[in-house]
This record gives structure tokens, sequence and C-alpha cells, in this order.
């Protein structure tokens, strides 16, 4: 049976990034089992800065970079991940001239929380059971 980018469920060796970046469903579904452990700020963070990392315009980089900073790195934010000071501050410190890569060690951060902690849940997860019996059914 075949689910997200090729991967088999049998083998469990798809990854987070694999699910994230090439199902819609499969994302949907995942971050939906981030909302019930209070999580899904990870998940789009994560998305936030795939998008950011894409954008070539200097202005829209700058925008952006602010916006996802005040949504989820600045300390009190409505969806703050959790990382350590030193990158949040290093952050901060880069906003006056951001550059396409300058949340990649709070992405990286926020990757392998998932990786190791939220997905691992997840494929235990009632929620993936489900999506596994939807996809043996198509």
């Amino acid at each position: 049976m075949m689910l997200w980018h090729g991967e088999s469920h049998s083998t469990n060796s798809w990854s987070v990034k694999c699910l994230c970046s090439s199902s819609a469903a499969g994302q949907l579904v995942f971050e939906d089992f981030l909302r019930t452990e209070y999580s899904e700020e990870n998940l789009l963070f994560w998305l936030a800065c795939e998008d950011y990392r894409k954008t070539t315009s200097q202005t829209e980089i700058t925008t952006a970079a602010k916006r996802i900073y005040a949504e989820f790195v600045q300390v009190d934010a409505p969806r703050q991940i959790n990382i350590d000071c030193v990158t949040r501050e290093s952050i901060r410190e880069n906003l006056s001239q951001p550059w396409p890569n300058c949340f990649d060690r709070a992405q990286g951060l926020i990757y392998g929380l998932m990786e190791n902690d939220c997905y691992p849940r997840f494929l235990k997860s009632e929620m993936y059971q489900a999506l596994l019996e939807q996809a043996e059914q198509q």
C-alpha cells in the first residue's frame, strides 16, 4: 500500500519531512494530531520556514521574517515554539537584515522535536490508524 511520496507504510520509514511536504491529507491529519497535543505550532512553524526559504524578494523576506518571528519565535508569541534562548536571540538580531536561511537552526530543532517525539506518537495514534485504513480501501 502506498501512502506519501511513494513510500510503503509497512516500513514506517517515511519521515516527518516527507509527510509534511508531500501529502496534503497526511499533513492535515498530522496537524490535527498535533493540535490534540497542543503542539501544532511546531508543524505550522516548519511549514512557514519552508515557504520563507522560497521567498526571493528582499522586501518579502523582511516582511515574512518579521511575521514568523512575531507569530512563533518571540517570547510570548501567539504560537511560541520551544527553542533555546541563544537560537531565539540570534534570530531576533538578524531581523534587521534577514536572509533566506535565518530560521534554519530553529527549524532544525523543531523538526527534531517532531521527528523524535511527536511523530512516533502519531504513528501509534488512532488518527494514523484511521488514515492507514482509508489508504488501504483506496
